[in-house]
């Protein structure tokens, strides 16, 4: 007989305080496919708004059951045009209602959906509409179809959906029909009912990556059900609760975490990088589903407000923050939360209590001062920020927690469904990625060997547990690599576990750094450590094979052009540089902002634990276009492709090793 999740949960050692985290939220447990879910919470939360998207006119507000009618009608629609279980339907789309709809449509339809940005480049698209061999597609609107129309002459592709409301032109040789057209065909055509189970495929997921090739990952109905059933470990929703939504849907980790949001009677609203900072005040949200860059964006903003304060109250601010940052290291020690001492003795932790005993008085004047209006910024009601597809640096888990905005830091992978690990709040250990989440098995091992390591050595990191895909898509030989005999998931991620089970990330495996003197570096500790300097906007170390560390790095013009306002006045004409003098190569290579470029350097790396001589960064070069997704430098999930920057400044890397 299966196992239910519940049953795995025993086995995978899930603590009683985890089981009643999980017994106060809606069970998942039993169910068999996603679309199983839409008619419990219409049942459950009927009338309560699940989805609501205030920036499109006229404004979207979805309740609970007309989600699950629509997908119904969806669902309905697409087995009346010919969709048969099993079929792949490529969903070409952006974050908005209507993709979820569209997405548990395609899969009530009984089919399978290999999902993608409308933003993607053309060629990348065309290649995951062939590889996953779609018979139908849906696309976000007539300007997505237009850059695809020509490309998919040649694919078996019949049908075409538009989610949005333009009127299609007639075409003889493909079926287009808009949202409302579907939605009325749907709603004349009875639903097929389909059989699927925990091991039928759900969907296909490509990996932006860094190299080669997209790789669909075949994620199954079980892999994703064991995230709805599992995250509720890590966060408590209650029905009502307000949840922002900002990142690529398409995007495992945003995906999973809308599920789960859902399931649990949350109402979602959909936002965006120009409304987040007045969506944030208006209403208020109770948790918000994040990368780190938008952590750093709303950091920035903040520090920008503290630069724009007069002199005496920047002082005043500095100050609190910085016996605040003392606090919390202190308090950190006392709660055996410290992962620089992770078994303080009885006299350190005496210690820690009397120092931050006595620094509290300042934290509480911190928090009537200033940190009660940086959350306010925020909406005031934040229980917890999820924090994911990437490293969090440093200083920004160090601000938050001063001021008081928990974030529960996750870690996992598009193969893993994604989450593996999270930080609960009441283990939030700061620079860890958190405990395995139930089901979930974590090993470290040699990278070389693949012996297994004894706890806190540091290696390579394995992954086990139901939210393992199922293999990539057509590519034996990639699944072969990633995935042995016993299950392992092997992850390219190196790391270690504290006594306590807590993963904490060193690296990528294939990013390692080999100096020529043998030194092996791990670029992202560095990098992140750089990053706390308030001229720094993004680096990206470099050396493979030389004799010291380099540094591409894109400035902070702004913070650049008023540190160069306090200096010589014939280096900022008149006192004031305007930003069209800063973009000559001159201007970036002048003595002055290099001398301040290697202070800053210099003085982050040293600063940071663990600082080795081979830390130091040699060469740098200093670039004013920004690393982004639109250049294509960076991912989706806005990590550096580091491959792409270094053909991008192939010459220039050459250079500055010459």
């Amino acid at each position: 007989m299966t196992k239910t999740l519940g049953e795995n949960f025993l086995f995978s050692g899930i603590s009683e305080r985890e089981h009643q985290q999980l017994q106060r939220l809606a069970d998942y447990s039993n169910i068999q496919s996603l679309p199983q879910i839409w008619p419990l919470v219409a049942k459950q939360f009927g009338d309560t708004i699940a989805l609501r998207s205030p920036h499109v006119k006229p404004e979207i507000v979805i309740t609970y059951k007309q989600l699950h009618q629509q997908i119904q009608q969806f669902a309905s629609g697409l087995q009346a045009l010919g969709v048969k279980a099993g079929d792949r339907v490529s969903l070409i789309s952006d974050n908005s209602p209507r993709w979820m709809i569209a997405d548990q449509g395609i899969l009530t339809a009984g089919a399978v959906d290999a999902v993608r940005s409308s933003q993607a480049e053309r060629q990348e698209l065309l290649f995951i509409l062939a590889n996953s061999g779609s018979t139908a597609l849906v696309v976000e609107n007539l300007k997505t179809l237009q850059k695809l129309r020509e490309g998919i002459k040649e694919l078996p592709i019949d049908l075409v959906v538009l989610l949005s409301d333009e009127v299609p032109q007639a075409d003889p040789s493909l079926k287009i029909v808009n949202l409302l057209q579907l939605m009325e065909i749907g709603a004349n055509h009875p639903l097929e009912p389909i059989v699927q189970n925990r091991e039928t495929l759900a969907t296909l997921m490509y990996t932006s990556g860094t190299t080669g090739k997209p790789k669909g990952a075949m994620l199954s109905h079980g892999n994703l059900i064991h995230q709805i059933a599992t995250i509720g470990a890590v966060v408590q929703p209650q029905v009502g609760d307000i949840a922002l939504s900002i990142l690529p849907t398409w995007h495992v980790y945003e995906r999973s975490c809308e599920y789960f949001l859902l399931s649990q009677g949350c109402t979602q609203i959909y936002t965006n990088l120009r409304s987040i900072k007045r969506d944030l005040q208006e209403f208020k949200p109770h948790y918000m589903v994040c990368v780190p860059r938008l952590l750093e964006s709303i950091y920035e903003g903040v520090q920008k407000q503290f630069r724009e304060q007069p002199a005496n109250r920047q002082r005043l601010i500095h100050n609190l923050l910085s016996i605040s940052e003392k606090y919390i290291k202190a308090r950190r020690i006392v709660q055996g939360l410290s992962l620089n001492n992770l078994n303080p003795s009885p006299t350190n932790r005496l210690a820690a209590s009397l120092q931050a005993s006595a620094l509290f008085p300042f934290h509480v004047l911190g928090e009537q001062l200033v940190y009660k209006k940086v959350r306010e910024a925020t909406g005031g009601r934040v229980k917890q920020m999820i924090s994911g597809g990437g490293a969090l640096p440093k200083h920004i888990d160090d601000f938050f927690e001063i001021i008081g905005v928990e974030i529960l830091q996750g870690y996992g992978l598009t193969e893993t469904s994604p989450v593996t690990n999270a930080r609960r709040y009441w283990r939030n250990l700061r620079g860890s990625s958190g405990q395995p989440i139930p089901g979930t098995e974590v090993r470290i091992v040699d990278p070389e060997t693949r012996k297994t390591l004894s706890p806190e050595e540091r290696g390579l990191v394995l992954l086990r547990g139901p939210q393992i895909m199922q293999g990539y898509y057509h590519n034996p030989e990639a699944t072969a690599k990633a995935i042995d005999a016993e299950g392992w998931f092997d992850s390219g991620d190196l790391g270690w576990v504290t006594p306590q089970n807590d993963l904490v990330l060193t690296g990528r495996a294939k990013d390692t750094i080999v100096l020529t003197n043998g030194e092996n570096i791990e670029p992202q500790p560095i990098e992140d450590a750089c990053l706390r300097s308030p001229y720094i906007d993004q680096i990206m170390l470099v050396g493979q094979d030389q004799r010291s560390l380099g540094a591409l790095i894109v400035p902070n013009v702004e913070a650049l052009q008023k540190w160069l306002q306090t200096q010589n006045p014939q280096e900022a004409t008149t006192g004031q540089l305007q930003e069209s003098t800063l973009q000559t190569e001159v201007d970036l290579e002048s003595k002055i902002i290099q001398d301040l470029f290697r202070q800053e350097l210099n003085r982050e790396v040293q600063n940071r634990p663990g600082y080795r001589a081979d830390d130091r960064i040699g060469p740098f070069k200093l670039i004013l276009e920004p690393f982004s997704i639109e250049n294509g430098m960076m991912t989706q999930t806005l990590k550096i492709k580091r491959h792409v920057v270094m053909d991008r400044y192939h010459d220039i890397i050459n250079g500055m090793f010459s």
